[in-house]
């Protein structure tokens, strides 16, 4: 049975489950809300030190493909694989956050989960909802952090800033637009781009939404169950 976390909970992995092949599913909604979820990679200072390391709609995986996004499914908003014993020595905590693309703040969102499901069985979910912020427009969920060993927080930050703000606050760099694709209207999320050192173009990732429909089995998502 799932253990129930609230925020500032934590624990350590093993405590969860025995497993490293982990699916980490994120549910977050609001009338007329659209969101873009990330994981952020970072090094020992909580930095992110290494553009690959950022996960997101525009490279949907690391180069040894230790972090995954999936994309939507089994009742989740976004998803992601984690592999545990893949994560190279340089990274000590993945960040997993949520930013509003366009208008909005996050009070108005419904109530929304991030969770880790382990050869096929919940082992721990934290909920949250929009009574809990107010005027922030990015959330900070949950993280992995290594501590002699990895262990889960469930953090539920609010953050003033969107996805450039807090790409910046972990030390990334936005990617600025040509003078003349600029445009007022235009959301700040499509001007990032791919890392430039030697990464290939964002479709060479080969978004993996669509294949396979579902986690693999060695980790699967449980099917959705009835709200």
């Amino acid at each position: 049975m799932a253990r129930e976390f609230q925020r500032g909970h934590k624990a350590k992995i093993s405590d969860l489950t025995a497993g490293t092949d982990l699916y980490v599913g994120v549910q977050i909604s609001g009338p007329g809300l659209t969101f873009d979820i990330s994981c952020f990679g970072l090094d020992a200072n909580e930095q992110l030190s290494d553009d690959r390391y950022f996960v997101f709609f525009n490279q949907p995986k690391s180069p040894e493909e230790s972090i995954q996004q999936l994309g939507p499914q089994a009742g989740d908003t976004e998803s992601f694989r984690v592999t545990l014993d893949r994560i190279p020595a340089s990274i000590h905590r993945l960040s997993f956050s949520a930013t509003l693309d366009g208008a909005g703040q996050m009070s108005q969102i419904g109530p929304g989960y991030i969770r880790i499901v382990a050869g096929g069985e919940e082992v721990v979910r934290y909920s949250f909802n929009g009574s809990e912020f107010s005027t922030e427009r990015a959330l900070m969920i949950g993280d992995f952090y290594l501590k002699d060993v990895w262990r889960f927080a469930a953090v539920g930050q609010g953050f003033d800033g969107g996805l450039a703000a807090l790409l910046q606050n972990f030390g990334g760099e936005v990617a600025e637009e040509e003078p003349q694709q600029a445009q007022p209207q235009a959301s700040a999320t499509p001007g990032f781009a791919p890392p430039p050192q030697g990464a290939a173009p964002a479709p060479s990732f080969g978004a993996p939404a669509q294949q396979p429909p579902a986690p693999s089995p060695s980790f699967g998502a449980p099917a959705q169950q009835p709200q």
